[in-house]
């Protein structure tokens, strides 16, 4: 059964419409990283990512745990994922961009592997409305499944990316057939006589 998501406030929203903060989320799934390893894996000043883990800290989508030691008598402070992400759907709390974030952290993330080992697919069709909720539903609930289960001790780790979305270009034809038909019906409307036989002229 496909999870019962709330919507994202607009803090909530706002903290998560940036690709590197969905890629720092994404770090600290299997281990709590320190802000300088989040630095170092993603090759961003550590400043700046700083601002970055602070957000998700505010909006709770990064807990701090307890201080570890550092190098050379210092301590520093491991943040990990709270899986908070998953419970809520933030493309109904108004603002835009989080399409955006997410399409963004993909392209980034799949350009640090060689693309011939990754598995893609490609499929044009034409949905109803019925039919794209129905399609949308039933690929969310096999996501949750794999979400839900146990991480295998002895698993890879694996990212998932996907996308349904309008095919503009398939339409250009269909849409303009439409507006043309339209306009047609319009002029010969009520009220628009056209000559014929036997109309004075």
């Amino acid at each position: 059964m496909a999870t019962q998501r709330r919507p994202a406030t607009e803090t909530e929203a706002r903290a998560l419409a940036s690709a590197t903060r969905l890629r720092i989320l994404r770090l600290c799934l299997d281990e709590a990283l320190t802000n300088k390893e989040i630095a170092g894996r993603l090759g961003a000043n550590p400043a700046t990512t700083l601002h970055h883990v602070r957000k998700l800290v505010e909006t709770g989508f990064l807990a701090a745990e307890p201080r570890r030691p550092g190098p050379r008598g210092s301590t520093e402070i491991p943040y990990r994922t709270t899986g908070k992400t998953w419970e809520m759907d933030v493309c109904e709390s108004g603002v835009t961009g989080a399409n955006a974030a997410m399409l963004g952290a993909f392209l980034e993330e799949v350009r640090l592997i060689d693309v011939a080992e990754g598995e893609f697919a490609r499929l044009g069709v034409r949905l109803t409305e019925e039919d794209h909720a129905e399609l949308w539903r039933r690929l969310r609930e096999v996501i949750d499944d794999f979400r839900d289960r146990p991480p295998p001790a002895d698993g890879a780790a694996y990212s998932l990316f996907v996308a349904v979305h309008r095919d503009v270009t398939r339409d250009v034809t269909r849409d303009a057939t439409r507006d043309a038909t339209r306009d047609a019906a319009r002029d010969a409307g009520p009220g628009r006589r056209e000559a014929g036989p036997g109309a004075g002229a």
